[in-house]
């Protein structure tokens, strides 16, 4: 109870400002968990581990394995794979279209949003130095109109409200450009992980055994 009491009290005397920031907490903590949900689901697949087993196919002339193998995962890596798994296996320009094609399709969806997060966190560090200027501003010009004996209740209120919103605005701030910064390191690695498996299954469809009829 004390520590929700200590809450409410630094939230009641950090000002108007404090509702804004809030505000903005919420939208930041809502867009993480999606992106946390959405890149996590995308980056749990072993693509290595996937790529490993399409080349190996692909090498043995087997495409149909190759692409059925493909189909059978939902993520980035599989969905470029079988894109280019489908396309003209006997035209390399077009091997090359399609996989960036897929890249183009299946790559943005995973940093979609991410840049409102530092959007986001800026935004609240600079509401909570507006915040420390209204108090500092109210506290001194508080003062002068006080009466003497009011005139340090008023001033540790306005130096509280200054204070307070400057801390909330940081403390939302600094956890969600950390996110940001963890979030678009996911996304970087997905990407790179992208371009390698499209580059690498399409020299093995070009470089496969061809069959004889």
């Amino acid at each position: 109870m004390e520590i929700l009491s200590g809450i409410a009290t630094f939230f009641k005397n950090g000002g108007p400002f404090m509702f804004i920031i809030l505000a903005i907490g919420v939208v930041s903590l809502a867009i993480i968990v999606e992106r946390v949900w959405t890149i996590g689901r995308a980056s749990s697949i072993d693509s290595r581990k996937l790529l490993r087993d399409i080349e190996g196919r692909v090498q043995q002339g087997d495409i149909p394995g190759a692409l059925g193998v493909a189909k059978q995962v939902d993520g980035p890596v599989a969905r470029v794979a079988s894109s280019v798994l489908s396309s003209d296996h006997n035209n390399d320009d077009r091997l090359y279209n399609a996989a960036e094609s897929a890249a183009t399709v299946v790559l943005p969806p995973l940093s979609r949003r991410l840049s409102f997060l530092g959007v986001l966190a800026n935004t609240a560090t600079l509401l909570g130095l507006l915040g420390t200027i209204f108090g500092l501003t109210t506290a001194f010009s508080a003062v002068g109109a006080a009466d003497p004996a009011e005139r340090s209740a008023f001033l540790a209120a306005g130096i509280s409200q200054a204070l307070n919103t400057t801390s909330f605005g940081l403390i939302v701030a600094i956890p969600t450009l950390l996110a940001h910064s963890f979030l678009v390191g996911k996304v970087d690695t997905m990407v790179e992980q992208v371009e390698e498996a499209a580059a690498r299954i399409v020299q093995a469809v070009v470089r496969r055994p061809r069959r004889v009829a």
